[in-house]
């Protein structure tokens, strides 16, 4: 099994170390570099070899948010994971907008990167707990009863769809929402393409948070 080859990108040199010290423990994981600031991460991740990027929010010259929106442009297929002390929505709604796959506060326990390290690379997205009950408050107050039965874009889903969003909205993975509807995994993986490209989004984290704004899942 190839490793997962992560770029971390942090200002700090003792983050740095130490994130590097934690990832080690994890033979699946291979840490390929560290950058030290915005224009840094950007040129490490495009010219090197990145399936994941642990990114602050707080990089010199160019924020976390331009740097997460610049690598998604030119490299898609890396996973960004934002690793930060900020707990604020409208960090987290900017990395989300711009195709952050994970949204993690530094005060997490090493297992627990390692974890959603390896579930980005599966594909999969992830919120920090503390974060997602604002997600859902949010975009609970959004909702209105004008539109209780979500947009145009959302009735163009199959039934079957509609239930794997609704799964992926709980927060199920793809083994997960195959045990539950009796599918084979890359069937759920097919419906997953298809709602993304019904509903325009790019990633899980991005459907999840739209089926809850469009009470296609109700909180």
């Amino acid at each position: 099994m190839n490793s997962i080859k992560v770029l971390i990108a942090d200002d700090h040199a003792l983050i740095r170390e130490g994130l590097r010290k934690v990832l080690s423990l994890e033979p699946q994981i291979e840490v390929i570099g560290e950058a030290a600031d915005g224009p840094q991460a950007v040129e490490m991740a495009t010219n090197m070899d990145v399936d994941i990027i642990l990114l602050d929010i707080n990089l010199p010259t160019i924020n976390g948010i331009a740097v997460c929106r610049t690598i998604k442009e030119k490299k898609p297929e890396i996973g960004v994971i934002a690793l930060t002390i900020h707990d604020q929505e409208d960090y987290l709604f900017e990395m989300i907008r711009n195709g952050a796959s994970a949204y993690l506060l530094k005060d997490i326990s090493p297992d627990h990167l390692i974890r959603t390290i390896l579930g980005v690379a599966r594909g999969e997205s992830f919120i920090s707990p503390r974060l997602m009950a604002r997600v859902f408050e949010e975009f609970s107050r959004l909702s209105t009863p004008e539109n209780p039965g979500g947009s145009k874009d959302s009735r163009a889903l199959t039934t079957r769809e509609l239930q794997v969003l609704r799964l992926v909205a709980r927060g199920e993975t793809n083994r997960g929402i195959a045990e539950k509807l009796f599918i084979s995994e890359k069937t759920v993986k097919n419906h997953m393409y298809s709602i993304f490209r019904k509903l325009s989004v790019t990633d899980r984290t991005q459907a999840a948070l739209y089926a809850i704004k469009n009470k296609i899942v109700h909180i």
